[in-house]
């Protein structure tokens, strides 16, 4: 099992970062421009919907966010990750999946299955090198099965409240009567407070798929390094995920950082420099390492 480091950021560096320290410790030549944005782009493939995809171009590794269940490439990490790229020169490419945001087709329609293949093809096709992947919550799940299936285009792992295997645990973890009734209607409701609806619909024919693609049950063939920031107050996704990620990874190099207060979205401006800090050594290892 590989070595896990632990790192609580609580106590201590708390006081720190609600004092704005933090900001002391972020690289010095981070610095926002914001008059150059990427441009929407659209990426066609043969008898699969259009991706939606915004690029720099740049230095090696390069850097890929991929965003949560329901969200899009225009959240603030995604934003906040492409400012901090543009200023170290590095290449940047944040995308919606298949039935998310401007991208193509429908919601509803998509699996665990349809959008690593989303992913897969953005890293074939659009990014060149490897990658840096930063995965926010579902998108951390998709993250690992992405190193999985293409080592050779992964240099590190960043993983914002990782949901791995989080929908179907959930769904298998209801009472057995609960279960069955969600079966006959053929849907399962889960009450959210990120979607207008309040609430997300997931299929039965959704999450037999989605067990196809669960890698918590063994080691998991991952041997990049591994960053793991969750929230001890996440109320959508535990933060034990997390450390079983980081238990089941064969890497030797794996950290936790735990944030005392932080939420499922990681959003606040102090998770966003803890998340940018944190890619800022992924890189500056990758590149002492080449």
């Amino acid at each position: 099992m590989a070595a896990v480091s632990l790192r609580c950021w609580s106590r201590g560096l708390s006081q720190i970062l609600s004092n704005g320290g933090l900001s002391a410790l972020l690289p010095r030549h981070f610095e926002v421009d914001k008059r150059h944005k990427s441009t929407v782009q659209y990426a066609s493939r043969p008898d699969l919907p259009k991706l939606a995809y915004r690029r720099l171009k740049g230095k090696s590794p390069g850097v890929v966010f991929l965003p949560g269940y329901g969200s899009n490439m225009n959240g603030q990490k995604a934003v906040a990750l492409e400012e901090f790229c543009k200023s170290l020169g590095h290449s940047y490419l944040r995308f919606d999946y298949t039935g998310h945001g401007a991208s193509e087709g429908v919601l509803a329609d998509g699996t665990i299955g349809t959008w690593k293949k989303d992913v897969l093809f953005v890293l074939d096709e659009l990014a060149q090198g490897p990658q840096i992947l930063v995965g926010s919550s579902i998108g951390g799940w998709l993250m690992l099965l992405a190193a999985i299936a293409k080592p050779e285009k992964t240099a590190a792992l960043v993983g914002i409240a990782t949901a791995a295997d989080h929908i179907v645990t959930s769904f298998n973890s209801l009472p057995l009567e609960t279960r069955k009734e969600f079966e006959e209607k053929g849907e399962w409701t889960v009450p959210t407070k990120h979607s207008e609806e309040g609430f997300y619909k997931f299929s039965m024919n959704f999450l037999q798929e989605a067990e196809n693609h669960c890698v918590l049950q063994s080691p998991i063939p991952i041997t990049c390094p591994v960053r793991l920031i969750h929230g001890l107050k996440d109320e959508d996704v535990p933060w034990h995920i997390s450390m079983q990620v980081a238990e089941r990874v064969l890497s030797p190099d794996v950290d936790v950082i735990l944030r005392r207060h932080g939420l499922h979205r990681m959003s606040e401006k102090d998770d966003i420099k803890l998340m940018v800090y944190t890619i800022d050594d992924l890189i500056d290892k990758l590149t002492t390492m080449v």
